[in-house]
């Protein structure tokens, strides 16, 4: 089965499908997007969005991080699953990636892309919703319990980009969210987390690039 994985290395959520890919063992072709000058196989097999990631599959694409992590979860169900079989666990994994966009990704961005007001404002919604998932997590080694699942896939790549939002955020989430780091350390130690995610000073490096594009360095 062909399989495509159309990305850019610094992505968080191009990691999770990668992470994904690699948890089932699922051999592709990788396949690096410039996000200032797209590929026309990108624009055509994501045409609403023009974003990366997109998996291709059999000539087929699925796009958005989330719900790629699902088909891949479903396609290759025979090993390791990521999500439950029972509904309500599902649902409940669905939520908690869901506030993983929503309330990790927005405020995090902010911490880096704004100034002042704004950024105090960012910094201190990243830190209330990384404690929400801290107190999520418990006392449990992973979300799902004992072992990777769709939560941890979905959140763990924001590990690489935790550098920037505490330098240009003047924070430590070590400080706040002790549990949650020591989770981060337990995840990387998983070969398909650790291969599938970008080393955090190149993630720092984009950051500081951007930003002197915004004006802010």
């Amino acid at each position: 089965m062909a399989v495509t994985l159309l990305d850019t290395r610094i992505s968080p959520f191009g990691m999770r499908v990668r992470i994904a890919l690699e948890e089932k063992g699922v051999k592709y072709e990788y396949r690096e997007e410039d996000l200032r000058s797209k590929s026309p196989m990108l624009l055509q097999m994501n045409p609403v969005y023009k974003k990366v990631p997109v998996l291709i599959h059999n000539g087929k694409s699925i796009c958005e991080s989330l719900i790629a992590v699902q088909y891949i979860d479903e396609v290759w169900n025979e090993n390791s699953p990521l999500l439950s079989s029972d509904p309500y666990q599902r649902a409940q994994s669905k939520f908690w990636a869901d506030f993983v966009d929503k309330k990790v990704y927005f405020p995090g961005r902010k911490t880096w892309t704004k100034q002042g007001q704004e950024l105090e404002a960012g910094k201190n919604e990243l830190i209330e919703s990384l404690k929400l998932l801290e107190g999520e997590l418990g006392d449990k080694p992973y979300f799902e319990g004992d072992k990777l699942g769709y939560v941890d896939v979905a959140l763990v790549p924001f590990y690489s980009w935790f550098q920037g939002y505490e330098t240009f955020g003047n924070f430590s989430i070590e400080d706040e969210c002790p549990k949650l780091i020591a989770w981060c350390k337990r995840c990387m130690q998983k070969e398909s987390v650790s291969k599938s995610l970008e080393d955090p000073q190149k993630v720092y490096d984009f950051v500081v690039e951007i930003r002197k594009k915004l004006g802010l360095e």
